[in-house]
């Protein structure tokens, strides 16, 4: 099963808005997930965000740059970047992807 989790062994129900970037030449690309209102910030959970993982039946894809977003000093959001170095990085990600949007009904557009 393709989830994300922000600490370890905590699943995050909210699914993310994600945009996703790529060099013309296929060489690197960066995918962007804003999540509205995560779990993760939730006081039920009230968990210590340790990066982005995301986990399928292949392993695990993590990043560390993860960032609160604040609205009136309350937690609101997380945005999370995951940069891609190679074409081999890329297809990876897009098989995560594929997996985590069949579960969650995700679509996707091309811009």
């Amino acid at each position: 099963m393709a989830h994300i989790e922000f600490a370890r062994g905590v699943v995050e129900t909210v699914i993310p808005d994600v945009r996703l970037t790529r060099a013309p030449d296929g060489s690197d690309g960066t995918a962007t997930f804003y999540f509205e209102n995560p779990k993760a910030f939730s006081e039920d959970e009230g968990v210590d965000i340790t990066g982005m993982y995301m986990v399928d039946e292949e392993g695990e894809l993590t990043t560390r740059e993860v960032k609160g977003k604040f609205l009136d000093g309350r937690p609101a959001g997380i945005e999370a970047l995951f940069v891609m170095k190679s074409e081999a990085e890329w297809e990876r990600f897009m098989r995560f992807m594929n997996r985590y949007a069949e579960q969650n009904g995700l679509g996707f557009t091309k811009s």
